[in-house]
């Protein structure tokens, strides 16, 4: 075979792989969940919020975590620094649903350099339930929040999380967002999933509170940089799994420059690098950069001008990006196509980035992350103080 009819194979095998893996999240993100035990029992639940500032839909997650159609459950919210401008709206909420419902936990403790992990410390510690969810502040909960995650826990589970549904971007920026969001970090996510090889997500995650302090406690999740990672390769050495709930919630992400979106994704690619390397590498392959490229050489050995390679490419790697989005309910518009090419243009310097770069900007505070993930105090602190549990970490 020629060099060109070796690209053109390669580009083609791409293209089929990347079909296939939207296929599979589609059936996963579409099939009905096996029953649970515990939706026959209903356990108490607790949540744990890290708050910290006020964001255009502070007042609206916080509530929709309040009014949840579940009989026994209650919300500890979590805020280091006891000046935040959060606080009195979180007062006000207590004084509208009561103190018996919400609690209101100022003051951290440093068990790792993950900031929004020390602001949860002491709100795991106040749980009194069996069962707890740590949630960060900007996850819209839908009435069926908690049986929904109960409803994914299995007797293989050892943890049950989901990715964030970017939804309501207001701008350009946002709707680039949604693009990594969505149809291509959560579609990986529930892929790995239906493989047996799920990946924890720090947005919203149910621990049984006596598996996890029966295996270090919350401390243990300060073990790498992201709690997420410790996470999953705590429950994975436990010969658990880790399992998603069987539609993500959603996220609200109102107005962000495009700038911030991409310094996020800098952060978590170089978050994935230093803690899930071999997967990390063939993130590459997940977006239509090399495909596309190889089009471009081996478009002589598929009878097509040279333009046109790469751009049939683009089309059906994007036509199932759209379908899959559609068929879920993820955000699309008109734009949604260009906001997919940018965040394909933007990726691959992204996962070099994430190579050779160590410093990463946490929400407008520098941070260094050493190449062997190792997350002590002085190894990722941020030059000032980074806020918790609003971005995603």
């Amino acid at each position: 075979m020629t060099p060109a009819g070796w690209a053109a194979a390669i580009a083609v095998l791409l293209v089929a792989m990347n079909l296939v893996s939207q296929a599979i999240a589609l059936w996963r993100l579409r099939r009905p969940l096996q029953g649970s035990a515990l939706l026959d029992t209903l356990p108490p639940v607790t949540i744990v919020r890290p708050v910290r500032g006020i964001e255009a839909f502070s007042r609206e997650t916080a509530v929709s975590g309040l009014e949840l159609d579940y009989p026994r459950y209650s919300t500890i919210f979590c805020v280091a620094d006891a000046h935040d401008p959060i606080i009195p709206l979180i007062e006000e909420l207590i004084g509208i649903h009561g103190a018996e419902k919400i609690r209101l936990i100022v003051g951290d403790v440093p068990v790792s350099a993950n900031p929004k992990l020390n602001n949860c410390v002491r709100g795991w510690e106040a749980a009194t339930t069996d069962w707890v969810i740590l949630a960060d502040s900007n996850v819209l909960m839908p009435k069926d929040y908690i049986q929904r995650m109960l409803a994914a826990w299995q007797p293989t589970t050892g943890l049950v999380c989901s990715t964030p549904a970017g939804s309501r971007p207001a701008c350009f920026g946002a709707e680039v967002e949604c693009a990594f969001l969505n149809a291509f970090q959560a579609r990986w996510q529930y892929v790995g999933e239906a493989l047996g090889l799920g990946f924890a997500q720090g947005k919203s995650m149910l621990w049984n509170k006596p598996f996890l302090d029966a295996n270090g406690g919350i401390a243990a999740l300060g073990a790498e940089i992201a709690e997420d990672a410790a996470s999953t390769k705590l429950v994975r050495n436990t010969g658990r799994q880790v399992h998603l709930v069987g539609q993500p919630f959603e996220q609200p992400l109102g107005r962000r420059r495009l700038r911030d979106a991409v310094q996020r994704q800098f952060r978590w690619a170089r978050l994935r690098r230093v803690t899930f390397l071999p997967f990390f590498a063939l993130e590459i392959l997940a977006t239509p950069f090399l495909a596309a490229l190889l089009a471009v050489f081996g478009a002589s050995a598929l009878g097509l001008p040279v333009w046109l390679a790469p751009l049939l490419v683009l089309l059906v790697w994007y036509a199932g990006d759209i379908v899959l989005s559609a068929s879920v309910g993820w955000f699309l518009n008109w734009r949604s196509p260009f906001a997919m090419l940018a965040r394909d243009i933007t990726f691959p310097g992204i996962w070099v980035y994430a190579f050779v770069g160590g410093e990463v900007s946490w929400r407008g505070n520098a941070m260094k992350i050493r190449t062997d993930g190792a997350n002590k105090l002085n190894d990722a602190v941020p030059a000032a103080p980074a806020q918790a549990g609003r971005d995603g970490h």
